[in-house]
């Protein structure tokens, strides 16, 4: 059946990219997604009649949505008009209450956050209304999420040079980012996982063995995303100059070194230090991250990978056959290496930064008074 046109909307080039964008959201109002849809449509000059068919709406409606959209163009999609729309049936003051009680105080018992059935006891409303009040605006008190503003003196300095490395690598230089994963455990459970099938994810039991630990050290190649790895028992400054050396050794002569690595004493131990300060280690250039902050550290990534895909669900009976998994996992990356690429400028971290010191210093100071 041939679709009925008439004379189509006038839309921008910018007006139809926003509201072809609007149409496929997942996560905007369904009446915003409904009305972008229709008026892309009438854009390409489909009948009223038509559009009103296809959103389930009268025709007189997908009239104002055009009149509405000539008016005020992409900011008009979905608004409900003042006066108009679902009368709220919570009592006048219920949602600011709600959220005061969110954001301000705990309930009575000493719970460390609300539920929805706490809060909705204490203010006299169903679960559910809670519930939709919190999902309004973005509320997930149930949710907790750690975190740790540096306080090093010296953090501005450290930052910058961290993050301009990662940003402008110099040239004729291999760029590593350096850490220990200290403390791997080989673990066993006490019984084997269940086999997978349709509706069951996988399982393990909740207990296990401990057969013994290791500590990893990892220093990834941030160009090539190569990663050299050993294995030792402790984590001293002895142990740290025997990976330097390994590292050392990768390296092409006529290329500088560069390091990013944290503040663990051991890795400005004696010996260290004075294999740093001999003449032939002169192109060894260290670069400190602040207190506090190894997520600014790439290789911590590496590690992140490496404890989902192969520690976190492995079972290992011995310290052996736990470096043995760790090898081959590694081997397998080296073998096609993604190097994880730094975007943050050292602006924008200093800012979200002042922020957070800001927000402590304001809580600390009413929490002082």
């Amino acid at each position: 059946m041939p679709v009925i046109t008439a004379a189509p909307l006038v839309v921008s080039e910018e007006q139809r990219a926003e509201l072809s964008r609007m149409a496929a959201s997942s996560v905007l109002p369904h009446r915003q997604v409904v009305q972008a849809r229709a008026l892309l449509w009438a854009g390409d000059g489909v009948a009223n009649e038509e559009i009103a068919r296809r959103s389930a709406v009268d025709s007189d409606t997908v009239r104002r949505w055009r009149k509405r959209f000539i008016d005020k163009g992409t900011a008009g999609v979905g608004v409900i008009a003042k006066g108009r729309g679902r009368r709220s049936w919570l009592p006048p003051g219920t949602v600011e209450e709600v959220l005061r009680l969110t954001r301000e105080e705990l309930p009575a018992d000493g719970s460390t956050h609300w539920t929805t059935r706490s809060l909705a006891a204490r203010v006299g409303v169903g679960k559910d209304a809670v519930a939709r009040i919190w999902a309004d605006h973005n509320l997930k008190p149930w949710r907790v999420e750690t975190f740790k503003v540096s306080n090093d003196p010296q953090f501005e300095d450290k930052l910058v040079d961290v993050v301009g490395l990662y940003l402008n690598p110099p040239v004729r230089a291999a760029v590593f980012s350096f850490d220990e994963k200290t403390q791997c455990q080989a673990l066993d459970r006490t019984q084997p996982s269940l086999p997978l099938k349709p509706g069951r994810a996988g399982t393990m039991t909740h207990d296990y063995k401990r057969n013994g630990t290791i500590d990893l050290f990892a220093a990834m190649d941030l160009t090539t995303g190569q990663v050299l790895t050993e294995f030792r028992k402790t984590h001293k400054g002895a142990d740290v100059l025997r990976f330097f050396k390994q590292m050392d050794a990768a390296v092409p002569r006529g290329l500088s070194v560069h390091v990013v690595l944290d503040n663990l004493s051991a890795h400005s131990a004696p010996e260290v230090t004075r294999w740093l300060a001999h003449k032939d280690r002169r192109r060894w250039h260290l670069h400190f991250t602040p207190t506090s902050s190894s997520w600014l550290n790439l290789v911590e990534r590496w590690f992140k990978e490496l404890t989902d895909k192969r520690l976190r669900r492995g079972r290992f009976t011995s310290v052996a056959d736990l470096t043995d998994a760790i090898t081959v996992w590694a081997g397998h990356w080296n073998a096609d290496p993604k190097p994880f690429v730094w975007k943050a400028t050292a602006q924008e971290i200093i800012t979200k930064v002042q922020r957070g010191r800001a927000t402590l210093h304001q809580i600390k100071t009413q929490t002082d008074h």
